[in-house]
């Protein structure tokens, strides 16, 4: 479909992802209307099959009542290819991620873990909904903290880390991984360096404290344009 291959060239060409945030910067204007043709609601997320002048294509936005018939506009559009959606049993080969008519995108973030469905490049947690007390720091050899890791990136790159931190966002089952993001207090929100993201096969909750051992691995691609400068990869939680 012609949009798809459009939007695809144009995401996986502007959407880069900035030190270890959790977020592409997505340009506003990006955006597909159509009429939905389809509706399927699991918790957190609504499925709309859309026909657009292009074709027809799957989105998916914040749970929000649709009618079937009726014409739309997906904002803020990214695109991921082979998303699984756990909860309807089904992988899409490519699926819209955006908001509906002007929300915003901290509306479309999900919380908590489990709870249904979710891209892992959601934003964290807004601030102040979990607590933000100094953690201690985790003991060992390869023991760091949040901001180490990611100022020091660069001398860390391929090497074994041991970090202790509180889970602001937990994303589960999501491209084969669960997807976590550790604050321990350290760092600053203005350069990103008080945020880690964390692969795993381990599972959590938002407002856990946790130790985790993993591999630092920098300027990660996952495709679709989705590009980490740092995080800690295939971790355990200790």
């Amino acid at each position: 479909m012609k949009v798809l291959f459009s939007l695809c060239l144009f995401v996986t060409a502007t959407f880069v992802w900035a030190g270890d945030t959790p977020a592409p910067a997505r340009p506003a204007d990006t955006s597909v209307k159509g009429k939905v043709l389809e509706i399927k609601d699991v918790a957190g997320y609504t499925y709309l099959r859309l026909k657009t002048k292009d074709g027809e294509t799957w989105a998916a936005v914040t749970t929000t009542p649709v009618k079937k018939g009726a014409s739309v506009t997906i904002e803020n559009v990214s695109v991921m290819s082979n998303f699984e959606s756990k909860s309807l049993k089904k992988t899409f080969p490519t699926i819209l991620f955006g908001t509906l008519g002007g929300k915003t995108a901290a509306e479309m973030a999900p919380s908590g873990h489990g709870g249904g469905e979710a891209s892992p490049h959601q934003p964290a947690e807004k601030p102040g909904a979990i607590s933000d007390e100094p953690v201690a720091k985790a003991s060992g050899a390869d023991a760091r903290t949040v901001a180490e890791i990611v100022t020091k990136s660069a001398e860390l790159k391929d090497k074994p880390v041991l970090v202790r931190g509180r889970v602001v966002k937990f994303n589960q089952g999501i491209m084969g991984k669960n997807w976590i993001h550790l604050r321990d207090g350290t760092g600053s929100a203005t350069d990103k360096s008080n945020d880690i993201l964390v692969t795993s096969a381990s599972e959590t909750k938002v407002g856990d404290i946790v130790t985790v051992k993993g591999t630092v691995r920098t300027d990660k691609d996952f495709g679709s344009g989705y590009v980490y400068k740092v995080l800690i990869e295939d971790a355990s939680l200790q």
